[in-house]
Order: structure tokens, then sequence, then C-alpha cells
């Protein structure tokens, strides 16, 4: 479900609001203007991946609660699978009939057209200045805030423990592995080729994910598809170095096994790894469990950077937002109740994602339930964490290009420097 994983917010609609939101409840704000019965319609993604673990009782509940609370308001939520549910918004969107709140992958085109309401037109106060900070920057768009992020993930270097071992490969003093530098990643993945792993490093740039993988390895190589001011760096020096890496050092050398990048996803890299095929990838936390299922012992560390530099993980989040169907305050009391604590933790622990709030985080690095304990590693890789640019209009179309193209630059005779200043040229062109 972090594939789903794609983010923030603030504000008022009255000073009376606030107030009574800080002194009662939502109950006592009440919706009196709404007690002839107004409906609002939520549609929110299917996260679960059987019907076991569906999260339409989630949602129910959500609702159900929030009625209690909030006499003469109805929430009606409608959950669609991730693979209709953007397409699902959009066509509503298209038809007239877009839902007071969609929580899917995307925002920002939404956002452009003037079809949503900012943050600050919804939310209370308390729930605004919650969210993370690298969440809540990548909710803007020209400034304000329009994407609220639902839920979070992070993603860092899985290994094999018994591969690794089996093939010599250990810490200092015989520990466990911590990789400091690509040259210690490189010497690994040789060893575990010279012990016969099919795959000594899955190298994912198929057209199911290669926008992310390519960001985490811009990222440990200092660059990102931004800059520290939030303009395009795509093709900057330090991409182009560490594409040629890729290029050269692990897949010249035959380490990412016997399918070629370009045409490896994600998901079939993480089938091969819980049968014991590979012996480190990028990962995210869904993997944990996958992988623990199938008796794979893991060891998780940042993906390490070229120097041995402090490493920064990349973050992904998906997406909350409120139409401009003229209701902003009901549905802003119910985004803030979505937003309390409790609401948040119930869904992150179903699901094995990351709080988007600090009251979730704080809550989750406090818990001591082993499987929440797991994931505390990602969590604290979070607040300081790189997410995609999704407030640029461009961007969909740079995944594309990035999915596309990227794969085929780290092939023998590749050349990520031509690949990148292609998708860099057209992503200016179309930002402008």
């Amino acid at each position: 479900m972090d594939q789903h994983v794609q983010r923030a917010s603030l504000s008022l609609t009255a000073v009376g609001t606030a107030m009574c939101l800080a002194a009662l409840t939502l109950a006592g704000c009440g919706t009196g203007a709404t007690a002839g019965g107004l409906t609002l319609r939520v549609v929110a993604a299917e996260y679960g991946e059987t019907p076991s673990n569906s999260s339409k009782p989630y949602w129910e509940g959500l609702a159900a609660d929030f009625e209690k609370a909030n006499p003469g308001v109805k929430v009606e939520v409608d959950v669609v699978s991730w693979s209709e549910v953007d397409a699902k918004v959009a066509q509503m969107v298209k038809d007239g009939r877009a839902p007071d709140i969609a929580q899917i992958g995307a925002y920002a085109d939404y956002a452009n057209a003037g079809k949503l309401y900012p943050a600050d037109e919804l939310l209370s106060i308390q729930t605004e200045a919650d969210f993370l900070s690298p969440l809540a920057d990548a909710g803007k768009v020209r400034g304000d805030q329009y994407g609220l992020p639902f839920v979070a993930s992070t993603r860092l270097l899985f290994y094999n423990q018994t591969l690794l071992t089996d093939a010599g490969v250990t810490g200092k003093d015989g520990g466990t592995w911590q990789p400091r530098t690509w040259a210690d990643l490189v010497a690994a993945a040789k060893k575990l080729k010279a012990s016969g792993v099919r795959t000594p490093f899955a190298l994912p740039l198929g057209p199911e994910e290669a926008q992310a993988e390519s960001m985490m390895w811009m990222l440990s190589g200092g660059g990102g598809y931004t800059n520290d001011a939030e303009a395009y760096a795509i093709d900057s020096a330090q991409n182009v170095k560490t594409f040629e890496f890729l290029r050269d050092k692990l897949v010249g050398q035959g380490l990412t096994g016997p399918v070629e990048p370009g045409g490896l996803d994600r998901q079939e890299a993480f089938d091969a790894f819980v049968r014991g095929e590979v012996g480190i990838l990028n990962g995210h936390p869904t993997l944990i469990k996958q992988a623990q299922d199938k008796g794979i012992r893991i060891g998780i560390v940042p993906l390490p950077t070229e120097d041995g530099s402090e490493p920064r993980a990349m973050g992904v989040a998906d997406w909350a937002m409120a139409f401009r169907n003229g209701h902003p305050k009901e549905a802003g009391h119910f985004l803030d109740f979505l937003y309390e604590a409790k609401n948040v933790s119930a869904f992150t622990g179903k699901y094995g994602l990351l709080p988007a709030t600090t009251s979730g985080y704080q809550a989750m690095m406090r818990s001591t339930d082993p499987a929440t304990v797991q994931l505390q590693v990602f969590l604290k890789a979070l607040p300081s964490s790189r997410l995609y640019p999704v407030g640029k209009k461009s961007w969909a179309g740079v995944s594309q290009r990035m999915k596309q193209d990227m794969g085929k630059s780290v092939q023998p005779g590749g050349r990520p420097a031509t690949v990148l200043a292609d998708i860099a040229a057209g992503a200016r062109t179309a930002e402008n």
C-alpha cells in the first residue's frame, strides 16, 4: 500500500469556530446551519489487500463517531480500490459532482485549477500546526496549503541477513552490517554474487515506480529532483554522477541480477526478496511483514551516501483534500476529527504506515508494541525526509518520463547526462 503512499495545512473560517474548538468539542461547535440534514460525501482509497483488512470499517466507524458528535451532518464514505480511486474522483470532478473530501494519491492538478479549499479555510489552528513540516511543505502550491498529508512512508535499505552472513558480509568486528558509503554496497554485492545469490542488489527502475527508486539514489548522491530553492535540478552534476555510478559499478559489474533495471518493477523485486533471491534492495515499511511472513531475517539501514555523509531519506505521502462545494466549515470539522491522534494511530497501526502529524509521530515513538517498534526506524527518518515535488504542475510528466527512461540510462552504454537533461528541459518548459 505504500505504492499508494504519495502530502498538508492551517486555518479557520472564524475566530468563534476556533474558540469553540479549543474550549469544547466538535459537537460543541454544532452545525445548526445544517440542521436540515447536510451530507458530506467522502471518497477514500482502499488500503487493504483482502476483504479481511479492508479500509471500509475504519471509515464507517469514523463517520459514525463524527455524526454522533455533530448532529445534523451525515457522512457518506465511498471506499474505492487504489487502481480506480484517482480516476473515479477525476470523473466526478469532470461531471460536476466532486466529493466534498477526497483521500487519494495527488492533489496538485485540482489545486492549480482552483477547485480546492486552502487549508486555512478548513482546519483548526491546532490541526494545521500538527502536520510534520516536510509533509506540510509538500502540500503547498504557490505558497498556500491545499494538500493535507493523510499517511506517510519513508524508504530505507533492506537486506537479507542470512544471505549476507553466508557470503561473509559483516559489520565492524563481525557485528551487524552498517554500510556507510556506496563502496560498501558494491563490496557487499560482489561477495553476494560470488556466493551464488541470484540478485545481489535489486534495482527496480521499471515503469511501476522508477521515479521513487531514482529519487532515493539522487538523495544519496547529494542531489534530488529540486534544489534548496525548490527549483528543478534534475540534471545536476550530482544526479548525473549518481546514475553513472549505478551504470558502471552496479549494473555494469553484473550486480543487479538477471533482469535489467528498466524491466524490473518494484513489486517484482519485493517478491524476489521474500523468496530469498535478493540480497539488498530499497524498501518501504510494508516489506517488513511480507519478509517476516516468509521467514526472511532482515536488516534495515539508511541507504548510504557516496562519501559516508549523513543520509537523507525519501518520504512519500498520500493526500486528503476538500473540494469547493460550499461546505468548508463542515468539511473542516470532519478533517479536524480525522486528524485527531487516536484516529491517525488507528489507521497507521492497521496498515504499517507512518503518521503525518506530530501528535501521531509522538504516539508511535512511545509505543512498545513490537509491530510498531519495528516501524520506528522509518519514523525517525520522516521529519528530515524529502518528498516528491508534488505541488508542481509538471510533476506528473516528470514522473512518467523517469519511468520511461531511467532504466535505459543505466544500462551499459546508457547516457544518464543526456536523459536527465532531456527530462529537465521538459520539466522546466511545462512548469513555466
